[in-house]
């Protein structure tokens, strides 16, 4: 995922939204000067050369003894996840350069997305990496998350299309997966090593790094975003007001970015245009399903039923085939003593949830059932 920075989150204030875009204006640069001790992020070649022992693995694997495309991608799935192969596993913080993941046996979705599409393509197969602007990611343990930027693959075998994402429990927003240019799918490599940087209090690495993400992608909204928070916290904030206006000139919806902006100009003393970008980020969260089912899912943790059944019911609204967001307006519910409309909910995200999610949902349901049964004879036998 790409990774974007909020330097500080405001309430909302009501007030008119702010100005149109105005994309025609110039981007600022990003200094060149760099440090002589600070080491520079690798170059687009480094991070997407196979390591000799890889190359290998891949023409034994999956080149040589393949007898077609379709044979090779699958050869190239089990070779990266087999514990005779690769034997990858997830890692969030994990933004490595191919030769990197190779060495760890570890990725996160960009990481996983550079080495699968660099090896497909070694392979022969048709592959590129796909943007996702908006996505949540569902975890046993840690409920839902949701977040702003997401990759993964695109392949095309045969003349048949098809996505491979390291994240299994992902949901995309309506647009989906879009593909996106090699140079676009670097600036988001440099921008995560960025943010880890700058995370770690290394501030001239992160603006290198930073630095070579609006090299391949001068109009990287996040770099854009991450470099504003960056100035500010070296104090230079005008230049991190410059870096949050070119960042909504061509984003003029990104929330991070809103939020930054009208934090810093409430710092400088703008109190009308802070409100402006206030009320319009307040319209995005509105207008956000995924914000809205965080909402609900704050509500419902604190216990306020009522609260997380309006921010469900908003996000079922706005997204009503997103069958998760059914499933959580049914507890809700059922939390809240309406087992009618629970049982509703669960019988349309039992219809939109698929053969992956149809087990899970039918032992809620008939969970559900049974409750009501037991209920209804407490009431008969009094």
């Amino acid at each position: 995922m790409s990774r974007v920075m909020l330097l500080v989150l405001l309430a909302a204030v009501p007030c008119a939204q702010a100005g149109a875009q105005a994309a025609t204006l110039p981007l600022p640069a990003v200094e060149p000067t760099i440090a002589a001790h600070v080491s520079l992020p690798p170059s687009p070649q480094q991070v997407l050369a196979i390591p000799p022992a890889l190359s290998t693995l891949l023409h034994d694997r999956v080149i040589a003894p393949a007898s077609g495309r379709e044979d090779r991608l699958q050869r190239l799935v089990e070779m990266i996840f087999d514990r005779n192969g690769m034997d990858l596993q997830y890692d969030a913080d994990a933004t490595y350069t191919v030769a990197e993941t190779w060495q760890h046996r570890r990725a996160n979705c960009l990481s996983f997305t550079l080495l699968f599409v660099t090896l497909a393509r070694a392979a022969g197969i048709q592959a590129r990496v796909q943007e996702v602007e908006r996505v949540a990611s569902w975890y046993q343990d840690a409920g839902a998350l949701y977040s702003i930027g997401h990759v993964n693959a695109g392949i095309e075998v045969n003349g048949r299309a098809g996505t491979v994402d390291l994240d299994r429990n992902v949901l995309y927003d309506r647009q989906g997966p879009r593909p996106i240019s090699d140079a676009r799918a670097l600036a988001h490599f440099y921008n995560n090593r960025g943010a880890a940087h700058m995370e770690a209090g290394e501030l001239a690495q992160a603006r290198a790094a930073f630095g070579a993400a609006l090299q391949q992608d001068p109009a990287f909204t996040a770099t854009l975003n991450n470099l504003g928070v960056l100035e500010a916290r070296q104090g230079r904030l005008q230049q991190a007001l410059e870096r949050y206006t070119a960042a909504l000139r061509i984003s003029p919806r990104h929330a991070p970015t809103l939020a930054n902006a009208s934090a810093l100009l409430l710092r400088l003393g703008d109190t009308r245009q802070a409100a402006r970008l206030q009320q319009r980020l307040q319209n995005v969260r509105q207008g956000d399903p995924f914000v809205q089912y965080m909402l609900g899912s704050q509500a419902e943790r604190n216990g306020d039923m009522a609260r997380a059944i309006r921010s469900y019911r908003r996000a079922v609204r706005l997204y009503g085939s997103a069958h998760q967001f059914h499933f959580a307006l049914a507890r809700a519910y059922f939390l809240d003593g309406q087992p009618g409309q629970a049982d509703v909910q669960l019988r349309r995200a039992l219809e939109l949830g698929g053969a992956s999610s149809q087990a899970r949902y039918q032992d809620k349901l008939d969970s559900l059932q049974r409750w009501r049964l037991r209920q209804a004879s407490a009431r008969v036998g009094r």
